[in-house]
Protein backbone atom coordinates (compact mmCIF):
# COMPACT_ATOMS: atom_id res chain seq x y z
CA UNK A 1 0.00 0.00 0.00
CA UNK A 2 1.34 3.43 -0.50
CA UNK A 3 1.08 6.98 -1.16
CA UNK A 4 -1.09 9.42 -3.57
CA UNK A 5 -2.95 17.00 -2.61
CA UNK A 6 -3.22 20.23 -1.59
CA UNK A 7 -3.94 23.44 -3.76
CA UNK A 8 -2.05 26.32 -2.40
CA UNK A 9 -4.33 29.30 -0.58
CA UNK A 10 -3.28 32.59 -2.83
CA UNK A 11 -5.91 34.46 -1.00
CA UNK A 12 -5.17 33.77 2.06
CA UNK A 13 -1.04 34.03 2.08
CA UNK A 14 -1.77 37.20 0.31
CA UNK A 15 -3.91 38.65 2.88
CA UNK A 16 -1.62 37.43 5.80
CA UNK A 17 1.25 39.03 4.16
CA UNK A 18 -0.58 42.37 4.62
CA UNK A 19 -1.79 41.78 7.86
CA UNK A 20 1.83 41.35 9.30
CA UNK A 21 3.33 44.04 7.48
CA UNK A 22 0.85 46.39 9.04
CA UNK A 23 1.08 45.35 12.31
CA UNK A 24 4.89 45.11 12.14
CA UNK A 25 5.65 41.37 11.76
CA UNK A 26 5.89 40.94 8.81
CA UNK A 27 7.64 42.62 5.24
CA UNK A 28 10.04 45.20 5.25
CA UNK A 29 13.95 45.36 5.18
CA UNK A 30 14.55 44.41 8.22
CA UNK A 31 12.13 41.08 7.79
CA UNK A 32 14.83 40.60 4.61
CA UNK A 33 17.44 41.15 6.67
CA UNK A 34 16.52 38.63 9.42
CA UNK A 35 15.20 35.90 6.48
CA UNK A 36 18.76 35.86 5.26
CA UNK A 37 20.18 35.70 8.63
CA UNK A 38 18.51 32.41 9.60
CA UNK A 39 18.98 30.97 6.13
CA UNK A 40 22.86 31.22 6.87
CA UNK A 41 21.92 30.04 10.13
CA UNK A 42 20.34 26.68 8.58
CA UNK A 43 22.81 26.64 5.77
CA UNK A 44 25.52 26.04 8.53
CA UNK A 45 23.53 23.63 10.56
CA UNK A 46 23.50 21.64 7.40
CA UNK A 47 26.82 21.94 6.69
CA UNK A 48 27.60 20.56 10.56
CA UNK A 49 24.89 17.62 9.64
CA UNK A 50 27.44 16.68 6.15
CA UNK A 51 30.57 16.95 7.96
CA UNK A 52 29.33 14.83 10.51
CA UNK A 53 30.28 17.75 13.04
CA UNK A 54 28.34 17.55 16.25
CA UNK A 55 29.80 20.54 17.89
CA UNK A 56 28.54 22.99 15.10
CA UNK A 57 25.63 21.68 14.44
CA UNK A 58 24.62 22.28 18.48
CA UNK A 59 26.22 25.67 18.03
CA UNK A 60 23.12 26.72 16.00
CA UNK A 61 20.95 25.62 18.45
CA UNK A 62 19.82 28.41 21.51
CA UNK A 63 22.17 28.38 24.64
CA UNK A 64 20.56 27.84 27.75
CA UNK A 65 20.22 31.72 28.07
CA UNK A 66 17.45 31.63 26.03
CA UNK A 67 16.11 28.08 26.04
CA UNK A 68 17.01 25.37 28.99
CA UNK A 69 17.78 22.21 27.66
CA UNK A 70 17.51 23.24 23.73
CA UNK A 71 21.29 22.07 23.41
CA UNK A 72 21.28 18.72 25.08
CA UNK A 73 17.84 18.14 22.85
CA UNK A 74 19.85 18.57 19.57
CA UNK A 75 23.02 16.65 20.30
CA UNK A 76 20.23 13.87 21.19
CA UNK A 77 18.87 14.66 17.69
CA UNK A 78 22.41 14.90 15.89
CA UNK A 79 23.43 11.95 17.24
CA UNK A 80 20.18 9.59 16.32
CA UNK A 81 21.10 11.06 12.74
CA UNK A 82 24.01 9.70 12.87
CA UNK A 83 23.39 6.07 11.57
CA UNK A 84 21.79 7.31 8.21
CA UNK A 85 23.72 7.53 5.00
CA UNK A 86 23.37 10.78 3.76
CA UNK A 87 24.77 11.84 0.98
CA UNK A 88 23.04 15.49 0.71
CA UNK A 89 21.20 17.86 3.55
CA UNK A 90 20.17 21.47 3.08
CA UNK A 91 17.35 23.29 4.19
CA UNK A 92 15.62 26.31 2.10
CA UNK A 93 13.77 29.29 4.16
CA UNK A 94 10.37 29.80 2.20
CA UNK A 95 9.30 31.75 5.08
CA UNK A 96 9.86 33.49 8.11
CA UNK A 97 7.00 34.82 10.82
CA UNK A 98 9.12 37.86 13.40
CA UNK A 99 8.34 39.63 16.47
CA UNK A 100 11.03 40.99 18.16
CA UNK A 101 14.22 38.78 18.78
CA UNK A 102 11.75 35.58 18.42
CA UNK A 103 10.86 33.89 14.71
CA UNK A 104 9.12 31.09 12.96
CA UNK A 105 10.58 29.44 9.90
CA UNK A 106 8.79 28.09 7.62
CA UNK A 107 11.20 26.21 5.51
CA UNK A 108 12.20 22.88 3.45
CA UNK A 109 14.60 19.81 4.35
CA UNK A 110 16.05 18.13 1.25
CA UNK A 111 18.25 15.34 1.72
CA UNK A 112 19.26 12.22 0.24
CA UNK A 113 20.40 8.78 1.28
CA UNK A 114 23.67 7.85 -0.20
CA UNK A 115 23.46 5.38 -2.95
CA UNK A 116 19.68 4.70 -2.53
CA UNK A 117 17.97 8.59 -3.77
CA UNK A 118 18.68 9.73 -7.24
CA UNK A 119 16.22 13.19 -6.42
CA UNK A 120 16.52 14.23 -2.88
CA UNK A 121 13.45 14.23 -0.42
CA UNK A 122 11.69 16.76 0.33
CA UNK A 123 10.29 17.33 3.77
CA UNK A 124 8.52 20.93 5.37
CA UNK A 125 9.49 21.96 8.63
CA UNK A 126 8.78 24.54 11.13
CA UNK A 127 11.78 26.18 13.04
CA UNK A 128 11.57 28.46 15.75
CA UNK A 129 14.52 31.06 16.59
CA UNK A 130 15.21 33.60 19.44
CA UNK A 131 18.12 36.20 18.55
CA UNK A 132 20.72 37.14 20.81
CA UNK A 133 23.95 39.45 21.15
CA UNK A 134 22.66 40.10 17.20
CA UNK A 135 22.78 35.99 15.96
CA UNK A 136 19.60 33.97 15.64
CA UNK A 137 19.52 30.84 17.32
CA UNK A 138 17.29 27.41 16.60
CA UNK A 139 15.46 26.94 19.60
CA UNK A 140 13.30 23.66 17.98
CA UNK A 141 13.20 22.40 14.87
CA UNK A 142 9.84 19.56 14.10
CA UNK A 143 7.59 19.00 11.07
CA UNK A 144 5.45 21.67 9.56
CA UNK A 145 1.63 21.27 10.18
CA UNK A 146 0.30 18.05 7.94
CA UNK A 147 3.76 16.92 7.53
CA UNK A 148 4.86 13.45 9.01
CA UNK A 149 7.90 12.77 11.33
CA UNK A 150 11.45 11.56 10.05
CA UNK A 151 12.44 8.33 11.79
CA UNK A 152 15.53 9.84 13.39
CA UNK A 153 13.01 12.02 15.53
CA UNK A 154 12.05 8.55 17.20
CA UNK A 155 15.56 7.60 18.11
CA UNK A 156 18.66 6.98 17.23
CA UNK A 157 19.12 5.25 14.26
CA UNK A 158 20.19 1.59 13.47
CA UNK A 159 21.10 0.59 9.78
CA UNK A 160 21.98 -2.73 8.06
CA UNK A 161 23.13 -2.70 4.26
CA UNK A 162 21.81 -6.03 2.36
CA UNK A 163 23.42 -6.70 -1.17
CA UNK A 164 19.92 -4.50 -2.65
CA UNK A 165 18.83 -3.07 0.44
CA UNK A 166 19.12 -0.83 3.55
CA UNK A 167 17.03 -1.40 6.61
CA UNK A 168 16.83 1.98 8.76
CA UNK A 169 15.52 0.96 12.10
CA UNK A 170 14.72 2.38 15.87
CA UNK A 171 14.47 0.33 18.80
CA UNK A 172 15.16 -2.90 17.14
CA UNK A 173 18.12 -5.28 17.27
CA UNK A 174 20.70 -5.60 14.61
CA UNK A 175 19.87 -9.23 14.10
CA UNK A 176 15.97 -8.25 13.16
CA UNK A 177 17.19 -5.52 10.69
CA UNK A 178 18.82 -7.99 9.21
CA UNK A 179 15.77 -10.44 8.89
CA UNK A 180 14.28 -7.42 6.89
CA UNK A 181 17.37 -7.13 4.50
CA UNK A 182 17.21 -10.62 3.92
CA UNK A 183 14.02 -10.25 2.85
CA UNK A 184 14.18 -7.23 0.70
CA UNK A 185 17.19 -8.80 -0.41
CA UNK A 186 15.26 -11.96 -2.30
CA UNK A 187 12.19 -9.45 -3.07
CA UNK A 188 14.47 -7.45 -5.55
CA UNK A 189 15.07 -10.13 -7.78
CA UNK A 190 11.99 -11.59 -7.76
CA UNK A 191 10.29 -7.90 -8.80
CA UNK A 192 13.12 -7.60 -11.46
CA UNK A 193 12.62 -11.20 -13.08
CA UNK A 194 9.03 -9.88 -13.58
CA UNK A 195 8.65 -6.39 -13.75
CA UNK A 196 12.24 -5.77 -15.50
CA UNK A 197 15.35 -3.72 -15.26
CA UNK A 198 13.97 -0.30 -15.65
CA UNK A 199 14.20 0.92 -11.67
CA UNK A 200 16.79 1.62 -9.06
CA UNK A 201 16.76 -2.05 -8.49
CA UNK A 202 17.44 -1.52 -4.30
CA UNK A 203 14.64 -0.46 -1.21
CA UNK A 204 15.39 1.48 1.56
CA UNK A 205 13.16 -0.12 4.24
CA UNK A 206 12.31 1.95 7.36
CA UNK A 207 11.28 0.19 11.00
CA UNK A 208 9.63 1.95 13.68
CA UNK A 209 9.34 1.09 17.15
CA UNK A 210 5.73 0.90 16.83
CA UNK A 211 2.74 0.94 15.25
CA UNK A 212 2.49 4.78 16.17
CA UNK A 213 6.04 5.24 15.37
CA UNK A 214 4.83 4.14 11.71
CA UNK A 215 1.96 6.20 11.89
CA UNK A 216 4.25 9.31 12.92
CA UNK A 217 6.15 8.76 9.49
CA UNK A 218 3.44 8.38 7.55
CA UNK A 219 1.44 11.53 9.21
CA UNK A 220 -1.85 9.86 10.30
CA UNK A 221 -3.73 8.16 12.84
CA UNK A 222 -2.34 5.29 14.54
CA UNK A 223 -6.01 3.41 14.50
CA UNK A 224 -5.99 3.53 10.08
CA UNK A 225 -2.96 0.98 10.18
CA UNK A 226 -3.37 -1.10 13.34
CA UNK A 227 -3.51 -4.58 10.74
CA UNK A 228 -1.17 -3.13 8.43
CA UNK A 229 1.83 -5.12 7.96
CA UNK A 230 4.05 -2.34 5.89
CA UNK A 231 3.22 0.14 3.51
CA UNK A 232 4.94 2.08 0.79
CA UNK A 233 4.99 5.44 0.35
CA UNK A 234 6.73 8.16 -1.43
CA UNK A 235 7.77 10.81 0.71
CA UNK A 236 7.03 13.66 -0.83
CA UNK A 237 3.41 12.61 -1.79
CA UNK A 238 0.61 13.88 0.86
CA UNK A 239 -1.94 11.01 0.44
CA UNK A 240 -1.29 7.34 1.48
CA UNK A 241 -3.39 4.19 -0.08
CA UNK A 242 -3.58 0.97 1.52
CA UNK A 243 -5.19 -2.15 2.72
CA UNK A 244 -5.02 -3.98 6.41
CA UNK A 245 -5.00 -7.24 4.82
CA UNK A 246 -1.17 -8.11 5.61
CA UNK A 247 -0.33 -9.14 1.91
CA UNK A 248 -1.37 -5.70 0.64
CA UNK A 249 0.37 -2.76 0.06
CA UNK A 250 0.21 0.08 -1.84
CA UNK A 251 1.84 2.69 -4.35
CA UNK A 252 1.77 6.56 -5.73
CA UNK A 253 2.34 8.83 -8.00
CA UNK A 254 5.62 9.99 -9.29
CA UNK A 255 8.07 10.29 -6.24
CA UNK A 256 11.91 10.66 -6.21
CA UNK A 257 12.10 7.91 -3.68
CA UNK A 258 10.06 5.36 -2.09
CA UNK A 259 10.19 4.16 1.52
CA UNK A 260 9.05 1.01 2.68
CA UNK A 261 7.57 1.15 6.40
CA UNK A 262 7.03 -1.72 7.82
CA UNK A 263 4.31 -1.65 11.16
CA UNK A 264 6.53 -4.14 12.88
CA UNK A 265 3.48 -5.40 15.48
CA UNK A 266 1.23 -6.59 12.21
CA UNK A 267 4.51 -8.08 10.29
CA UNK A 268 5.81 -9.92 13.41
CA UNK A 269 2.62 -12.06 13.70
CA UNK A 270 2.71 -13.15 9.84
CA UNK A 271 4.58 -16.56 9.09
CA UNK A 272 7.78 -16.56 7.01
CA UNK A 273 5.94 -17.04 3.71
CA UNK A 274 3.41 -13.91 4.94
CA UNK A 275 6.41 -11.47 5.58
CA UNK A 276 8.04 -12.70 2.39
CA UNK A 277 5.22 -11.84 0.25
CA UNK A 278 4.35 -8.49 2.16
CA UNK A 279 7.83 -7.08 1.01
CA UNK A 280 7.84 -8.58 -2.44
CA UNK A 281 4.60 -6.60 -3.06
CA UNK A 282 5.77 -3.34 -1.48
CA UNK A 283 9.01 -3.77 -3.60
CA UNK A 284 7.10 -4.15 -6.60
CA UNK A 285 5.80 -1.19 -5.58
CA UNK A 286 9.10 0.52 -5.77
CA UNK A 287 9.81 -0.92 -8.97
CA UNK A 288 6.12 0.45 -10.31
CA UNK A 289 6.25 3.79 -9.50
CA UNK A 290 7.45 5.88 -12.72
CA UNK A 291 4.67 4.15 -14.59
CA UNK A 292 1.90 4.51 -12.40
CA UNK A 293 -0.31 7.51 -12.81
CA UNK A 294 -3.35 9.24 -11.88
CA UNK A 295 -4.78 6.98 -14.75
CA UNK A 296 -3.67 3.65 -13.04
CA UNK A 297 -6.63 1.95 -11.28
CA UNK A 298 -6.00 0.58 -7.82
CA UNK A 299 -6.87 -3.04 -8.90
CA UNK A 300 -4.38 -2.97 -11.21
CA UNK A 301 -1.52 -1.50 -9.12
CA UNK A 302 -2.32 -3.65 -6.23
CA UNK A 303 -3.78 -6.49 -7.87
CA UNK A 304 -0.07 -6.82 -10.11
CA UNK A 305 1.48 -6.32 -7.16
CA UNK A 306 -0.03 -9.26 -5.50
CA UNK A 307 0.74 -11.03 -8.36
CA UNK A 308 4.25 -10.48 -7.95
CA UNK A 309 4.20 -11.31 -4.48
CA UNK A 310 2.64 -14.29 -5.11
CA UNK A 311 4.26 -15.48 -8.22
CA UNK A 312 6.46 -18.86 -7.98
CA UNK A 313 5.22 -19.63 -4.68
CA UNK A 314 2.62 -22.08 -5.90
CA UNK A 315 -0.09 -20.65 -4.28
CA UNK A 316 -3.49 -21.93 -5.81
CA UNK A 317 -6.44 -19.04 -6.04
CA UNK A 318 -8.76 -20.73 -3.60
CA UNK A 319 -5.88 -20.36 -0.48
CA UNK A 320 -4.69 -16.55 -2.03
CA UNK A 321 -7.96 -15.43 -2.65
CA UNK A 322 -9.97 -17.02 0.37
CA UNK A 323 -12.59 -14.50 0.83
CA UNK A 324 -13.34 -13.83 -2.74
CA UNK A 325 -13.82 -17.60 -3.03
CA UNK A 326 -16.22 -17.83 0.20
CA UNK A 327 -18.23 -15.24 -1.87
CA UNK A 328 -18.37 -17.04 -5.14
CA UNK A 329 -19.18 -20.20 -2.72
CA UNK A 330 -22.27 -18.46 -1.97
CA UNK A 331 -23.39 -17.52 -5.24
CA UNK A 332 -21.76 -13.41 -4.65
CA UNK A 333 -19.76 -13.58 -8.28
CA UNK A 334 -18.72 -9.69 -8.66
CA UNK A 335 -20.34 -7.53 -11.24
CA UNK A 336 -17.70 -5.75 -11.58
CA UNK A 337 -13.68 -4.88 -11.69
CA UNK A 338 -13.31 -3.39 -7.80
CA UNK A 339 -13.14 0.00 -7.86
CA UNK A 340 -10.88 2.64 -6.08
CA UNK A 341 -13.37 3.11 -3.65
CA UNK A 342 -13.61 -0.23 -2.18
CA UNK A 343 -10.05 -0.17 -0.89
CA UNK A 344 -10.48 2.28 1.35
CA UNK A 345 -9.64 1.79 5.33
CA UNK A 346 -13.10 2.67 6.85
CA UNK A 347 -15.25 -0.18 5.44
CA UNK A 348 -15.33 -4.09 5.82
CA UNK A 349 -12.28 -5.94 5.96
CA UNK A 350 -13.81 -8.61 4.25
CA UNK A 351 -14.90 -5.87 1.42
CA UNK A 352 -11.20 -4.88 0.81
CA UNK A 353 -10.32 -8.09 0.83
CA UNK A 354 -12.17 -9.14 -1.85
CA UNK A 355 -11.34 -5.85 -3.76
CA UNK A 356 -7.71 -7.25 -3.45
CA UNK A 357 -8.23 -10.59 -4.61
CA UNK A 358 -10.13 -9.56 -7.52
CA UNK A 359 -7.25 -7.46 -8.86
CA UNK A 360 -4.77 -10.19 -8.16
CA UNK A 361 -7.08 -12.49 -10.37
CA UNK A 362 -7.63 -10.21 -12.90
CA UNK A 363 -3.72 -9.88 -13.26
CA UNK A 364 -3.51 -12.95 -13.03
CA UNK A 365 -5.68 -13.95 -16.01
CA UNK A 366 -3.86 -11.89 -18.25
CA UNK A 367 -0.53 -13.62 -17.36
CA UNK A 368 -1.77 -16.86 -18.16
CA UNK A 369 -3.96 -16.20 -21.21
CA UNK A 370 -1.67 -13.24 -22.81
CA UNK A 371 1.58 -13.88 -21.00
CA UNK A 372 3.70 -12.30 -18.65
CA UNK A 373 5.16 -9.69 -20.75
CA UNK A 374 2.13 -8.90 -22.00
CA UNK A 375 1.21 -7.95 -18.54
CA UNK A 376 3.55 -5.53 -17.95
CA UNK A 377 2.87 -4.11 -21.05
CA UNK A 378 -0.29 -3.70 -20.25
CA UNK A 379 0.21 -1.87 -17.12
CA UNK A 380 2.69 0.66 -18.63
CA UNK A 381 0.19 1.45 -21.29
CA UNK A 382 -2.63 2.47 -18.50
CA UNK A 383 0.00 4.50 -16.25
CA UNK A 384 1.38 6.95 -19.75
CA UNK A 385 -2.31 8.42 -19.82
CA UNK A 386 -2.58 11.12 -18.18
CA UNK A 387 -6.25 10.74 -17.19
CA UNK A 388 -8.34 8.20 -15.89
CA UNK A 389 -11.05 8.49 -18.01
CA UNK A 390 -10.54 5.50 -21.07
CA UNK A 391 -6.73 4.53 -19.99
CA UNK A 392 -7.67 1.20 -19.18
CA UNK A 393 -10.12 0.70 -21.87
CA UNK A 394 -7.33 1.76 -24.49
CA UNK A 395 -4.61 -0.22 -22.68
CA UNK A 396 -6.65 -2.64 -23.36
CA UNK A 397 -7.10 -2.33 -26.95
CA UNK A 398 -3.83 -1.64 -27.45
CA UNK A 399 -2.06 -4.26 -25.63
CA UNK A 400 -4.64 -7.33 -25.37
CA UNK A 401 -7.06 -6.73 -28.22
CA UNK A 402 -9.97 -6.36 -26.11
CA UNK A 403 -12.57 -4.41 -24.91
CA UNK A 404 -13.62 -3.43 -21.05
CA UNK A 405 -16.38 -5.41 -21.26
CA UNK A 406 -15.44 -8.51 -23.03
CA UNK A 407 -12.47 -8.56 -20.40
CA UNK A 408 -14.35 -8.02 -17.26
CA UNK A 409 -16.77 -11.40 -18.76
CA UNK A 410 -13.33 -12.98 -18.75
CA UNK A 411 -12.69 -12.07 -15.65
CA UNK A 412 -16.11 -13.30 -14.11
CA UNK A 413 -15.74 -16.31 -15.77
CA UNK A 414 -12.32 -16.66 -14.73
CA UNK A 415 -13.20 -15.89 -10.75
CA UNK A 416 -16.01 -18.47 -11.01
CA UNK A 417 -13.63 -20.91 -12.14
CA UNK A 418 -10.65 -20.67 -10.34
CA UNK A 419 -12.44 -20.19 -7.11
CA UNK A 420 -16.06 -22.12 -8.16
Amino acid sequence: MAGRGRAPRWVVGVLLAALTASAGCGGGSGTDSASGDVQRVLDTRAAAVRDGSEREFVATQAPATLAAGERAAARTEFRNLRGVPLADWAYRVTGLHRSGDRATADAELRYRIEGYDKAPIVTARTLSLARADGRWYVTADRPAKDSSQQLWEQGAVLAVRGEHSLVLGVGRPRGALRHYAELADRAVPAVREAWGEEWSRRVVVLVPKSLDGMAGLLGAPASGYRGIAAVTTGEVSEAKWGSPRPEAGGGSAKAPADRIIVNPDAYGVLGAFGRQVVLTHETTHVATRASTSAATPLWLSEGYADWVGYRGTGRTAPQAAPELARAVAEGRVPDALPGDEDFGFGGDAGSLARAYEGGWLACRMIAERWGEVRLGEFYRAVGKREKRAGAVEAGLEEVLGTSLEEFTGAWRAYVRDRLG
